[in-house]
This record gives C-alpha cells, sequence and structure tokens, in this order.
C-alpha cells in the first residue's frame, strides 16, 4: 500500500517533468524551422593573393605594353581588370607602401624595420575574425625587412593573431633573397598549407635600381612578370585554388621621373613617377577584359580584400572598388 501511496505522488511530478521537456522540444523545434538561413554574399572567392612587385616606374611597365611585361599586359589583363590610374597618394618607400596594403593606412614608418605598423593588418583582422590559424595567412617576401607587417605597435593587437612568415633569405636581418627563390617559396607553402590570405613581395627592380643597374632593373622586371605568369598557371592547375582564387598585382611605389633627384635610382617623393603604380586584378567575381581609369589607391585595395573574405575593415582609409565586380 505505502508503494502504492508513494507512486501516486511521484506520477503528478513526472507526469509534469516529461511535459515540460516535449514542451521545450517542441518550441526549440518551431524555432530552428522558421529561423532565417545564414546570409550568403554570393561571391565565390574564398582565397586572396596579393603580389607586390617592388618599385618599377610606370614608363617600364603599363607606360609601355606589353615591352617587358608579356604575361601581365598580353595574356592575363584580358581576363580580369585594369587600372591605369592606380596611385600610392601616401609615402612612396617600401614599408610605407606595403603597410598601406595591408592595413589601408598611409603611414610614414620607418624604412628599416625599426617600427612596426601603428594598426593591426588584414591578415590579423582575418584570423580573428574567422579563427583560422597562422597557418592559413602568410607573408612570403624577398624583403627580410617585411616582417614588420606581421605585427603591429597596436597594444590591444600586438603579438596577436599573426600570419606565418617567410621573409628574405631566413628571417629578419637574414637579407634579400632572389626573386625566384620567393616564388619556390610560394608554391611550397601553397602546396602544404593551402592559405586563404597570402601576401607575395617580390624585389628585383627595386634592388636593381637602387644599384644604379638599369638593365638588370629591367631584367627584374621581365622576371617578375614571368614570375606573375607561372604563379597565375599554378593557382589555375590546382583544385585549392582553381576558381576560388582572386589575385591583385600592384606595386608599393614607383621610382622617380628623370631628371628629378638621380631618376630611376631612387624614390620618394610626391612625383608623378613615385606616386603612379599599377592594379591588376583577377577573380572569379571580377569583370573581366576591362580597363578602369578612375582613380584608386592602395588603401583601396585592403578594403576590398575585406569585402571578399567578409570580415570588418573599419580602420581603413580606402573603400571597396566596387566597380571591379560583375554585380
Amino acid at each position: 500500500m505505502a508503494l502504492s501511496t508513494n507512486r501516486a505522488r511521484r506520477s503528478p511530478s513526472v507526469a509534469g517533468s516529461s511535459w515540460r521537456r516535449y514542451a521545450l522540444f517542441f518550441w526549440l523545434l518551431l524555432l530552428f524551422s522558421f529561423a532565417p538561413p545564414p546570409a550568403k554574399k554570393g561571391l565565390r572567392t574564398k582565397n586572396v593573393i596579393i603580389i607586390v612587385i617592388d618599385g618599377p616606374r610606370y614608363s617600364e611597365t603599363w607606360g609601355a605594353t606589353p615591352g617587358i611585361i608579356p604575361q601581365m599586359a598580353t595574356r592575363l589583363k584580358p581576363r580580369g581588370v585594369f587600372f591605369s590610374n592606380f596611385y600610392n597618394n601616401g609615402f612612396t618607400y617600401t614599408n610605407s607602401g606595403h603597410t598601406a596594403l595591408t592595413t589601408g593606412l598611409n603611414q610614414p614608418i620607418d624604412n628599416f624595420e625599426a617600427e612596426l605598423p601603428q594598426q593591426p593588418s588584414i591578415f590579423q583582422i582575418w584570423r580573428k575574425a574567422t579563427g583560422k590559424p597562422a597557418t592559413a595567412a602568410w607573408l612570403v617576401t624577398s624583403k627580410d625587412k617585411l616582417h614588420i607587417l606581421a605585427n603591429t605597435q597596436n597594444p590591444e593587437w600586438k603579438d596577436q593573431f599573426q600570419p606565418s612568415v617567410d621573409c628574405g633569405v631566413s628571417g629578419p636581418g637574414s637579407g634579400y633573397r632572389a626573386d625566384s627563390l620567393t616564388l619556390v617559396a610560394v608554391k611550397r607553402i601553397l602546396i602544404q598549407h593551402k592559405p586563404n590570405l597570402v601576401l607575395i613581395n617580390f624585389m628585383e627592380p627595386d634592388g636593381f635600381a637602387h644599384a644604379g643597374n638599369w638593365n638588370n632593373y629591367l631584367r627584374g622586371i621581365a622576371r617578375d612578370d614571368k614570375y606573375v605568369g607561372e604563379l597565375y598557371d599554378f593557382l589555375q592547375k590546382n583544385k585549392a585554388y582553381r576558381n576560388t582564387t582572386t589575385l591583385l598585382i600592384t606595386n608599393d611605389h614607383g621610382r622617380h621621373l628623370d631628371g628629378i633627384g638621380s631618376g630611376f635610382v631612387d624614390h620618394g617623393d610626391d612625383c608623378e613617377g613615385c606616386r603612379h603604380i599599377s592594379l591588376l586584378a583577377l577573380g572569379p567575381d571580377f569583370k573581366r577584359g576591362l580597363t578602369i581609369t578612375e582613380t584608386y589607391t592602395l588603401p583601396d585595395v585592403p578594403s576590398t580584400v575585406a569585402f571578399l573574405l567578409g570580415f570588418p575593415l573599419e580602420q581603413s582609409q580606402g573603400k571597396v572598388i566596387e566597380s571591379l565586380f560583375k554585380r
């Protein structure tokens, strides 16, 4: 009799608990049934690779096509969008130009790796936004001093969310390496790690120009054009990158015009030769065979990268280059 009474006393409680569980399940089912699906941008780009050909003048590249850049001017240009009025409107030095490309800010940064960018890079912001590992973002540069682009002075970001780095011969203080070796490193990293966000620096035009060697300066431009063509072909054949990769080919600065200072040997002022650079953009979301004459500048590149990969970049002085897109 006692057993029967205990059962009777527990039954309403058990029944109530079961009802609440079923009700909760029912309402959760309704909630998820009517919840909107995740938003889709409608973009096909999953990877972005920025190639910086360091320091050629426009007059020796796109100002004399096809000339010594047949890969870019003849083969790749019809497959993408070329910007004939693209400029460095900030500080026309290597570290400043690259900082504008990676932070969206024109900063008068020390040009000898003694100073970090003031704000975090697209690599750091993208990694924080996505939770991706360091091997998903890479700096692969012929100039060792460009390791600074991986970090920032900003105390909220310093030493956090940095990309992987392969700079110079073997890192900071190791010296510059040949662009052919940088291309080898790029292919190895793409195969091994399959990163989604990469910046590549080819330095030979700038290095030979500073040495006053005109013939090797031109040869460096021609070689880098060849390497860009090789990398494009590599991406088209690699299933991790084919049809999902945006390629942005640009410069950090130009060089003095003839008759200004030491001419092609140096750069660093606001003359047309130092400021007028170029941008060739290829990707699955871009138009093809188009030349845009509107003026754009270096900070517009990271703003566009942020839009393509879906992360915020409020700090940028640039804007998304909307005229690139199919829709």
